[in-house]
């Protein structure tokens, strides 16, 4: 057994809170969540995994555990989101490492990657899109925004912070609900309730777009630096489309893309699936 430790790093004055397990001298994983989590999501799949890997699941800034400044003094980005986990992996001692990405977590890992190349071991994507056709029509208040940032389709986004929603995005696309732990959706909705993280999520949606204009980007990291690259997918997620999975193997020949009959938190239902693909994978 390899317990999970619970801890914060200090990043250049920065509190990232972190989950840590496995032997230190492990190949690395990096786990990093989306929204409206935190490393809670992967409560499930450290255990899995903590035997043969040395594992660190740090909670996004703004998020969890981690440090949630006033927007006044840090703009809430993803590109600053990369940069305080960036300066996190060097801050414990991650040189060379396997990323787990999922939604909010794809961008920011594969700017990791477009910023160390050299860093990075392999690639696990759970439903974490780098293709415009993994976007699906659920977007679509979101890019209307993108488009016109008034007030009004600001005030709309706020749906998606909303409780009823959050259990949505669990348990949709999932055969059968009662399988789904309320844990993580209450625990995210907790968090989102803190005074001011709702604007922090609305700024997040706002800057979603320069994910998008990266794309090819990330795709041009792909084709030059072939990481080793295993897709799992939700395939019923109402935001990140199977083809998304699929548009991997455009740049990526040999990427693996496996899909599992669950929605968009499809660790909550198939995380023993998940952790076989990833032993399976990230042993050869």
């Amino acid at each position: 057994m390899h317990p999970i430790i619970y801890r914060h790093a200090d990043v250049d004055g920065f509190k990232v809170f972190y989950r840590h397990a496995g032997r230190e001298d492990a190949p690395k994983l990096l786990l990093l969540h989306g929204f409206p989590s935190s490393s809670h999501m992967f409560r499930e799949l450290i255990p899995r995994l903590a035997d043969r890997f040395h594992i660190v699941a740090p909670d996004l800034p703004g998020f969890g555990q981690s440090d949630m400044p006033a927007r006044e003094s840090f703009a809430y980005t993803f590109a600053n989101l990369a940069a305080v986990i960036g300066r996190f992996t060097e801050v414990i001692g991650f040189e060379h490492f396997a990323v787990y990405v999922f939604d909010y977590g794809a961008p920011t890992g594969f700017r990791l990657a477009l910023e160390h190349p050299e860093r990075i071991t392999a690639i696990v994507s759970q439903n974490g899109n780098a293709y415009e056709e993994g976007l699906s029509d659920g977007w679509n208040p979101i890019r209307a925004y993108w488009r016109d940032a008034s007030p009004a389709n600001r005030e709309a986004l706020r749906a998606l912070l909303a409780y009823q929603t959050t259990v949505w995005q669990y348990t949709h696309g999932v055969p059968d609900t009662a399988s789904v732990s309320p844990d993580g959706y209450s625990l995210d909705d907790f968090y989102l309730r803190r005074p001011g993280a709702d604007e922090v999520q609305l700024d997040l949606f706002r800057d979603y777009r320069h994910n998008v204009e990266l794309y090819p980007a990330f795709q041009e990291y792909f084709r030059t630096h072939r990481p080793p690259l295993l897709a799992v997918w939700g395939k019923n997620d109402p935001f990140f489309l199977p083809a998304g999975a699929e548009a991997f193997r455009r740049d990526l020949p040999d990427a693996q893309v496996q899909f599992l009959d669950t929605g968009h938190f499809a660790l909550e239902t198939h995380a023993d699936e998940i952790a076989a693909a990833i032993r399976e994978f990230l042993g050869r």
